[in-house]
């Protein structure tokens, strides 16, 4: 039978919505599905299954468990254990062990949910004082049971979590942090790009003056503005014209963009966001030394705060350094750090790069096509197959006169054989075009 390619809500999604009220198990029983199997078989396939023996399986069944959770938790927890691929008494004994290798942190957090209440295990503990035999319960109600007896179970998953999270936080927030201080300090030290901004400022004054007083400074988006003012005749824009003056009387600024490290990286970065993930490792670390005194004797524990409470400390002091960093830069650049985010200070020096190559890019073109036109301007124009240098115009009478006397050399008398001389001599000496010129000059 062809499978139905659907996309299936995974078992945390299911919880609350129409279907933990569904019961598809009943709806087959109450139908033919031959008539289904038929139609819908490959053909491969064989005769359909007898799905009326399924009913008489189901009766032969050992009679049902007791079940004192919610039916719908007990369900999804099924699906969830099944998942973890370890007994129930397995995965206990790791959460009781801080044993990270046997648990990964999605089954962890898989888990999480199914931490029983206060009520649920009054009941299951009820159950266990009334002397009844525990094997009577569903397999899903023993696991809460000794799920629910793990002291501080609570504490002990969110540490769990916490230090299989750790080693992934800090790799991705170190680059971050590493791009936004780079690029932070190498905007505000380059005395290139402090020499470009001035020579922006000299033309905006410029192009005002006639209209508006002489500006002191600007805000960093009009450089965006560079691109879009055009020429008169509308073949360059205001960016082409200064790239022109960079590169004639400013050489040394042509490459000013190397100063700056970092720029595309820093504009992805969040500030806020990191701040707040550095905030949460703190209470995290915090929360696991106080496990830690609990549990004092967990190598486990004891361990990862040994190795990790050094790396935390660099990651803060480094989220200091990237704060007190981008607050000068954006401040020295006239713009508030307060509501200005990497994502909008940024891309002005990113943008502005990009534009300034593209023109550099276009004025290297520009040249490279005048000096062509300028090789063809003063080089002779040859004819079609001619080889060497091209031969001046010559009139054409003088030129035909020229090739005659050139073919009637003076005949030498008084020797025999002067006439296959003569030929002889015309030849072994074909006709040279500069003893020509030579002559008719």
């Amino acid at each position: 039978m062809p499978l139905l390619n659907w996309q299936a809500l995974k078992p945390t999604q299911v919880s609350g919505t129409v279907f933990n009220e569904l019961d598809d198990e009943h709806i087959l029983g109450e139908l033919n599905m031959d008539i289904f199997e038929e139609q819908f078989k490959t053909k491969a396939q064989g005769n359909p299954k007898d799905l009326s023996t399924k009913p008489k399986k189901a009766s032969q069944k050992a009679p049902a468990k007791t079940t004192l959770i919610d039916p719908n938790k007990s369900k999804n927890l099924a699906i969830t254990l099944r998942k973890g691929g370890m007994s129930p008494d397995k995965i206990c004994t790791a959460i009781e062990t801080y044993d990270q290798g046997s648990l990964s942190v999605d089954f962890l957090e898989l888990l999480e949910p199914f931490i029983p209440s206060d009520f649920e295990m009054k009941l299951l503990k009820n159950y266990e004082k009334d002397g009844r035999p525990l094997e009577e319960l569903a397999a899903e109600d023993q696991f809460v049971l000794r799920f629910g007896k793990i002291p501080r179970l609570n504490q002990r998953i969110n540490t769990l979590t916490f230090m299989g999270n750790f080693p992934d936080t800090v790799k991705r927030l170190q680059p971050q942090l590493d791009s936004l201080i780079s690029a932070s300090m190498s905007i505000k030290s380059s005395d290139k790009l402090k020499k470009i901004l001035e020579i922006v400022l000299a033309f905006g004054n410029y192009m005002n003056s006639s209209k508006r007083g002489a500006a002191y400074g600007f805000r960093l988006q009009s450089l965006d503005l560079l691109l879009e003012t055009k020429s008169t005749d509308r073949s360059q824009t205001l960016l082409h014209f200064i790239g022109n003056v960079i590169q004639e009387k400013y050489p040394d600024l042509v490459n000013f963009h190397s100063d700056l490290h970092f720029v595309d990286k820093a504009a992805l970065v969040s500030l806020d966001g990191i701040l707040q993930d550095i905030r949460s490792l703190e209470r995290g670390m915090e929360m696991t030394k106080k496990e830690f005194l609990v549990q004092d004797d967990s190598p486990v524990l004891k361990e990862f705060i040994k190795t990790n409470s050094t790396t935390l400390e660099t990651l803060i002091k480094d989220s200091k350094t990237a704060q007190e960093a981008y607050s000068s830069v954006v401040e020295y650049f006239g713009e508030n750090p307060k509501t200005t985010q990497p994502s909008m200070f940024f891309p002005f020096f990113g943008r502005f790069i990009k534009g300034y190559k593209a023109v550099q890019k276009d004025i290297e073109r520009k040249k490279k096509m005048e000096e062509l036109n300028e090789e063809k301007e003063q080089s002779p124009i040859k004819s079609p197959g001619q080889k060497g240098p091209a031969m001046p115009k010559m009139p054409q009478m003088d030129l035909i006169a020229e090739l005659k006397k050139r073919q009637k050399p003076p005949v030498r008398e008084g020797k025999d054989g002067a006439l296959e001389d003569i030929i002889t001599d015309l030849r072994n000496s074909p006709f040279r075009p500069s003893v020509v010129f030579a002559n008719v000059i």
